[in-house]
């Protein structure tokens, strides 16, 4: 799946680009948006693509990718302006490319194709879980956890829940290859769907918080900062 981030002022325009970026089709997209460059940073999020407005009020697009760099060097950046003389002052970040407004289906996607073409992302491998419900296939990416729960294993997606006949700990073993850790002995969690870790609780993407136990927190952490360190391009970017 390509993470992708677009970053713009203009609420008109940053709604317009998320849009386009639905009917592409060639590649699962994960899009998230950001309405200043100083939202984007305090994410602390690792993306492929950014799509980045240059003119911005505070931060500007320069300026925020001069500073994304300094952790990540290998995001893709695409400047989407209405100034094209403003592209000289990128060359220092290394932009991919750049777009001018107002942004055309045709010329976004031409870009992604390019990016996807680079290597950026491949197609995520298929597994197959045994469930109550019959045979499941689904790529890592999206599955959420898998908690062990009144003698089976809830298999929950980002779509809905399956019920498995299966051991957690023999799951946990099978997924780590895939980043998945097991922060307690009911659960393994993938880490791409971890949002934050407060004291010994973790929360996920969708809000759902796992418990994180004394026992397998040194372990859970440093899984997941070599996970950060290796698929996010070093961890949070900072002013």
């Amino acid at each position: 799946m390509m993470k992708i981030a677009v970053c713009d002022d203009d609420e008109n325009i940053l709604g317009e680009t998320l849009e386009l970026l639905k009917q592409y089709e060639k590649l699962p997209l994960s899009v998230d948006a950001y309405s200043s460059g100083e939202a984007l940073l305090a994410s602390g999020k690792r993306y492929d693509i950014l799509l980045l407005d240059i003119d911005m009020e505070g931060l500007n697009g320069i300026e925020t990718a001069r500073r994304i760099r300094e952790a990540d060097k290998e995001v893709k950046l695409i400047y989407v302006t209405n100034y094209s003389d403003y592209t000289i002052f990128a060359f220092g970040v290394h932009a991919f490319a750049y777009l001018l407004k107002p942004l055309r289906a045709e010329e976004l996607f031409a870009q992604l194709d390019e990016a996807f073409a680079y290597g950026l992302a491949g197609p995520e491998p298929e597994l197959e879980f045994v469930a109550k419900e019959g045979i499941v296939r689904v790529v890592p990416s999206r599955i959420l956890c898998f908690e062990y729960l009144g003698r089976q294993v809830l298999l929950y997606t980002t779509e809905q829940v399956w019920h498995l006949k299966r051991q957690i700990t023999e799951l946990a073993r099978e997924m780590e290859g895939y980043g998945f850790a097991m922060p307690h002995k009911s659960f393994v969690v993938n880490l791409y769907a971890v949002q934050r870790i407060h004291g010994y609780e973790i929360t996920l993407t969708d809000g759902r918080t796992i418990p994180l136990s004394q026992k397998k927190s040194a372990g859970f952490r440093r899984a997941l900062n070599e996970y950060l360190a290796g698929e996010r391009g070093q961890a949070a970017w900072k002013s």
